[in-house]
């Protein structure tokens, strides 16, 4: 702690939209009564994180720590706190404060809050700066917080605090989860991988919608997917008109959505939860019509939707496919990520290769 009762931190962060990272010194919040302080151990590496280190959405505060896929040990605990003791391992997602009295919050979808407050490059409720998991420590009130079950590979389930909660939200939302139904995956990364695995935990049958064709047998043998389709193949996607009962699309670069509306079968639903930094794809208005088909986005689940999917993870041993780096690789990394040169996720080992100099 410094002299003034806040919490002394060391991460690596981008100084301006550059959005090269180095080594930072900086202070967080204290912790307080509702409050829990994690050492962490790992933190995942999502696109977003990309576009915010570039200011991409025009949104970034600098210095900037991103990360917001974090898990990590709890090392001290408010006096109210009952979720959390010392000792327990806690996951970390993109928000840590909300209102907390809307109708969104009220109702358990946090993430909708208008006043929602991102894990790094936001102003929380005292006007202190959010910074992200590329760091040692985390300050965070309890509610913005989950319980790790102690059977998960910790380093595989960091992505699935944004990853997994992104993809399996809109599915239970939407209906997509009952055995016998045909999802469609847009995008076989990060975000693409997790929907399959979730979607073959709830006995759907999937098919994956890909640009390449050198994750096909990744996909169908690895990964057991039921199909694989390459989006630019007319005669595929003509062969598969109409069966599919919904669509994830986890692609992140700008793309038509009008191939995909021709998969779906009358009533079906296009979810995007990819989020480019700047498109805006053609509106297939007629097929929708025609189809009683809909295009609908989704940012992921609240809190008690999170805490639900961690453990229906741990239940039907889902975790990430993840390639865990030092922190000194990270601008490397980023570079990899943008390129779509991971599989599928990064993952940062934050507690053994985050060396902490001494200040002067």
């Amino acid at each position: 702690m410094s002299k003034e009762g806040l919490t002394e931190a060391y991460g690596w962060a981008a100084r301006d939209s550059s959005g090269i990272l180095s080594p930072l010194h900086f202070t967080r919040r204290a912790n307080g009564d509702t409050d829990i302080t994690v050492k962490i151990l790992y933190c995942g590496i999502c696109h977003s994180d990309f576009h915010m280190l570039k200011n991409d959405h025009g949104i970034s505060i600098y210095p900037l720590v991103p990360g917001h896929e974090i898990v990590g040990e709890v090392t001290t605990v408010g006096r109210q706190v009952t979720k959390f003791k010392v000792g327990d391992v806690a996951g970390v997602g993109g928000i840590v404060g909300t209102c907390g009295t809307c109708s969104n919050c009220t109702l358990g979808l946090e993430t909708y809050c208008p006043k929602m407050i991102l894990t790094s490059s936001s102003h929380y409720h005292d006007g202190s700066i959010t910074y992200g998991g590329f760091s040692d420590n985390f300050v965070v009130d309890e509610h913005f917080a989950v319980t790790i079950p102690e059977s998960m590979p910790l380093h595989a389930t960091a992505p699935l605090l944004c990853a997994g909660i992104t993809v399996y939200s809109p599915m239970l939302h939407h209906g997509l989860c009952r055995p016998g139904q045909h999802l469609g995956v847009v995008g076989l990364g990060g975000l693409g991988h997790l929907a399959v695995k979730f979607a073959k935990a709830f006995g759907m049958k999937v098919t994956v919608i890909s640009t390449s064709s050198r994750k096909k047998e990744e996909a169908i043998k690895r990964l057991g997917v039921d199909a694989f389709l390459l989006s630019h193949q007319q005669q595929q996607l003509q062969d598969a008109s109409g069966t599919m009962d919904g669509i994830i699309d986890t692609v992140s670069a700008p793309h038509s959505v009008y191939p995909l509306v021709g998969l779906l079968k009358t009533g079906g639903n296009l979810i995007l939860v990819g989020a480019p930094a700047a498109s805006s794809p053609e509106l297939p208005s007629l097929p929708l019509i025609m189809g009683r088909k809909s295009i609908s986005g989704s940012a992921g689940g609240g809190m008690r939707e999170t805490q639900e999917m961690i453990e229906f993870a741990a239940k039907h041993n889902i975790s990430a496919d993840v390639e865990v780096i030092p922190m000194d690789y990270v601008n490397t990394a980023m570079g990899r990520l943008v390129n779509n040169d991971v599989q599928y996720r990064f993952v940062i080992d934050v507690a053994n290769t985050l060396d902490t100099p001494r200040t002067n």
